[in-house]
C-alpha cells in the first residue's frame, strides 16, 4: 500500500517526531509498502519534498491508501490532525479524535481512570479550589507537569513544596495553562505496549506486549535525556516483577486502552511498588518510534518484528475505516 507518514508538527516534540517518522517510514518499506513522507513545519505548513501539500475536504491525501501520523504532543497527538484526516476521508493509523484528545490531557485521563476504578497515584490540578492544601497532603517529592505535553518536557520534581511548588507550576505553565501535580509512587517504572481497535468495539483485536522495566542511565528519573540520549536508559524485557504483577500490568493496559476508546496503538506506563501494587501512570497514544523508543522494542521482545508491527498498524487503520464507514449517520 501507499502510506503517508506524517511527522514534525508544531509542538516542542517536533525533532523527536521527525526521528519517529524516519523509523516508521523505514519499517513500512521493509514490510513492502511505499512510504510517502510528509513534513509538518513548526508554522503548521504541510510539505512534500519542499512543496506545500493541498488539503481539500473529502479529497484524500496525495493519492495514498492510508495515513500514518507520527506526531507527538499538541497539534498532532491531541485529535486535531486526526479530525483533519477524518475530513479528508482518509484511513489513518493510531488514535481516533476522542482517544487522542483524552489521553494527551493528563488531567482528563486520570479523572477517567478514577471513574473506571483504575489504581493510580493521588493528584490535583494547580489552580483549582484548595489545590495547595491538596498538593501538600500528597507528600514529597511531588511531580509537577504540563497537562498536555509529552517527552518529559516542562516537568519538575519538587522536594520542598512550600519553597519550590510555585516555581515548578510557573515552569509548567510556560507550556500549558493546565498543570497537574502528582504524588510520588516510588517503586519502579514499567511500560506495556498495546495494539487494537477497542474504539470500534473490536476487543478481540487488542494485544498487549510483555512489560518492560525502565532503568535510568543518564538521569535520576525518566527525563528527556534518559528517553532520547544514546545510552540514556536501558529497557529490561520482560520486566522482573513476577508473574502476578506482569499479568496485572497487561490487564490494566488493556483496561486503560479500552476506557479511552483506543484505536491503533498506545504505550501504557505504570509504577510497580515494592509491595507489588500496580498503578497506572499515563497512556501515550502516539508513543515514540525512534531507534531508542520503547513501544517497538516491547513488541519485538514479544515476537513481533518492527516491520510486521508497522504493517499491523496500517491494517488496523483500514479495518477501522471500513467498520466506521459502514454505519449510518
Amino acid at each position: 500500500m501507499k502510506v503517508a507518514v506524517i511527522s514534525g508538527g508544531r509542538s516542542s516534540e517536533h525533532e523527536i517526531s521527525l526521528r519517529s517518522g524516519e523509523s516508521v517510514a523505514a519499517g513500512l518499506r521493509a514490510a513492502g509498502h511505499e512510504a510517502v513522507e510528509i513534513l509538518i513545519e513548526r508554522d503548521g505548513r504541510w510539505l512534500r519534498d519542499g512543496a506545500e501539500v493541498e488539503l481539500r475536504a473529502a479529497g484524500g491525501l496525495l493519492g495514498v491508501d492510508v495515513a500514518f501520523p507520527v506526531l507527538h504532543g499538541p497539534f498532532g497527538e491531541d485529535g486535531t490532525v486526526q479530525g483533519l484526516l477524518e475530513c479528508l476521508d482518509l484511513p489513518y493509523a493510531g488514535p481516533n479524535v476522542l482517544a487522542a484528545a483524552v489521553a494527551l490531557d493528563k488531567l482528563v485521563f486520570k479523572r477517567l481512570c478514577a471513574f473506571a476504578g483504575l489504581p493510580q497515584v493521588g493528584f490535583c490540578e494547580a489552580g483549582e479550589d484548595g489545590w495547595r492544601d491538596r498538593a501538600t497532603a500528597l507528600g514529597a517529592p511531588l511531580w509537577v507537569k504540563p497537562s498536555r505535553l509529552g517527552s518529559s518536557v516542562g516537568i519538575s520534581r519538587v522536594e520542598d513544596p512550600l519553597r519550590e511548588l510555585d516555581g515548578a507550576v510557573a515552569a509548567a505553565r510556560r507550556h500549558d495553562p493546565r498543570v497537574i501535580v502528582e504524588a510520588d509512587a516510588g517503586g519502579i517504572e514499567v511500560e506495556c505496549s498495546v495494539t487494537g481497535n477497542a474504539g470500534i468495539g473490536d476487543d478481540e483485536s487488542i494485544e498487549t506486549s510483555l512489560p518492560g522495566k525502565i532503568v535510568y542511565r543518564a538521569s535520576d528519573w525518566y527525563d528527556f535525556e534518559a528517553k532520547y540520549a544514546e545510552g540514556g536508559m536501558e529497557l529490561v524485557v520482560p520486566a522482573p516483577i513476577g508473574e502476578q504483577a506482569t499479568g496485572r500490568v497487561r490487564e490494566l493496559a488493556r483496561q486503560a486502552f479500552t476506557a479511552i476508546g483506543g484505536t491503533g496503538f498506545a504505550r501504557c506506563d505504570f509504577f510497580v511498588t515494592e509491595s507489588g501494587e500496580v498503578l497506572v501512570n499515563e497512556l501515550n497514544t502516539i508513543p515514540g518510534f525512534t531507534a531508542t523508543s520503547v513501544f517497538g522494542k516491547l513488541f519485538e521482545a514479544s515476537g513481533v518484528p518492527y516491520p510486521d508491527l508497522c504493517d499491523r498498524l496500517v491494517r488496523l487503520a483500514l479495518d477501522r475505516y471500513e467498520r466506521e464507514r459502514s454505519y449510518e449517520f
